[in-house]
C-alpha cells in the first residue's frame, strides 16, 4: 500500500511535468473507485492550467484556478506519466491529458483509491482538515508528541498510525521507526517519557527521509509499462517474520494490533513496563 514516502516520491516525480501545464482533456474509464468520481470533472478541468502539485498526508493535491483535484492511491494505486499515444490498460481508470502530450494516468487494480474535487481551500476539505502535522516538518516535534500522548493507553504503533496524531504514517513506517529507536510496538503511548518522544520523532523523520531518498534515486514515472512497481525498500522488521534481525540476528516476530500485523525484534525491542 502506498504510504507517505511513496506518495511523496510520486509527487516529486510528476510535479515538474504538471506544474504550468494546461489540461487538454479528462477521461474517466470507470464511474466509481472507492467513492463515486465527481461529476463534471471535464467541464471543470479542461483548459485549466495546473498551478501546483502538493501532498497532504497520503493525498496528492493538483490545484488550478477552478479548484483542486484530490487523489488518493488507496492500496494498489499508481500514477505514471505516459505519451498520449499509449492506450489505457484494464486497470487504468483515469487520464489527465496535458498539452505537452503526456498523460497522467491512474492505475488501480483493487479500486480502493479515490478522486475528489473542491473549489475552495483544499486543506479545509473534510478529508484533510483533521489530519495531524506532517512528520517531516517542525510542527511534528518532541514537545507535540509528548503533549498528545499523555494519558493515552493505546499501543504506540496504533497511536502513530492515527492520522489525527501525525499525517501519513502507515503500518510499514510505524514498525520501521519503532525498530529504529528500539521501542516495542505494544508500548502504551502515554508511558513515553520526554526523551522517548524525542528519540521517536527523530527515528520517524530519519526513516521517512531515507525511504524518500531511495525512491527518488530509483523511480521513473515516465515508464509506459502496465504496472509500475514501487521502489524496493531495505526493511528491518516489517514483513520479515522468522527472519534474522539485521542488527542482532534474533528471529523477527509477528504480532497483532487490532486487525493489523506488527513486526518487531524481541531482542532489540523488548517489552518494558515503563517506556524510555
Amino acid at each position: 500500500m502506498p504510504e507517505l514516502p511513496e506518495v511523496e516520491v510520486t509527487r516529486l516525480g510528476i510535479a515538474d511535468h504538471l506544474a504550468g501545464a494546461r489540461i487538454a482533456s479528462v477521461e474517466m474509464h470507470i464511474a466509481k473507485l472507492r467513492n463515486m468520481v465527481p461529476e463534471g470533472l471535464r467541464e471543470l478541468l479542461v483548459g485549466q492550467t495546473i498551478r501546483s502539485v502538493q501532498r497532504r498526508g497520503k493525498y496528492l493535491i493538483l490545484t488550478c484556478s477552478a479548484g483542486s483535484l484530490l487523489l488518493h492511491l488507496g492500496m494498489t494505486g499508481h500514477l505514471r506519466l505516459v505519451p498520449a499515444s499509449v492506450p489505457p490498460g484494464p486497470h487504468d481508470h483515469f487520464d489527465l491529458r496535458l498539452d505537452s502530450g503526456l498523460v497522467l494516468r491512474l492505475n488501480d487494480p483493487r479500486r480502493f483509491g479515490s478522486i475528489h474535487f473542491t473549489g475552495s481551500d483544499p486543506l479545509q476539505h473534510q478529508l484533510l482538515k483533521k489530519i495531524g502535522p506532517e512528520p517531516l516538518t517542525d510542527a511534528f516535534g518532541p514537545d507535540y508528541l509528548y503533549r498528545l500522548s499523555r494519558g493515552r493507553r493505546v499501543a504506540l504503533q496504533r497511536f502513530l498510525m492515527d492520522s489525527a496524531v501525525v499525517a501519513g504514517i502507515g503500518n510499514i513506517y510505524a514498525a520501521e521507526s519503532l525498530f529504529r529507536c528500539r521501542l516495542h510496538p505494544d508500548t502504551p503511548a502515554g508511558e513515553l517519557t520526554a526523551a522517548g518522544c524525542a528519540a521517536l520523532v527523530s527515528a520517524i523523520k530519519e526513516t521517512l527521509a531515507a525511504s524518500i531518498a531511495a525512491g527518488r534515486a530509483s523511480m521513473d514515472f515516465r515508464k509506459a509499462e502496465e504496472k509500475l512497481a514501487y521502489f524496493p525498500q531495505q526493511l528491518y522488521v516489517y514483513g520479515r517474520e522468522g527472519l534474522p534481525c539485521r542488527e542482532c540476528g534474533t528471529a523477527i516476530r509477528r504480532g497483532r494490533l487490532g486487525n493489523r500485523s506488527t513486526f518487531f525484534c524481541p531482542q532489540c525491542q523488548p517489552e518494558q513496563r515503563t517506556a524510555p
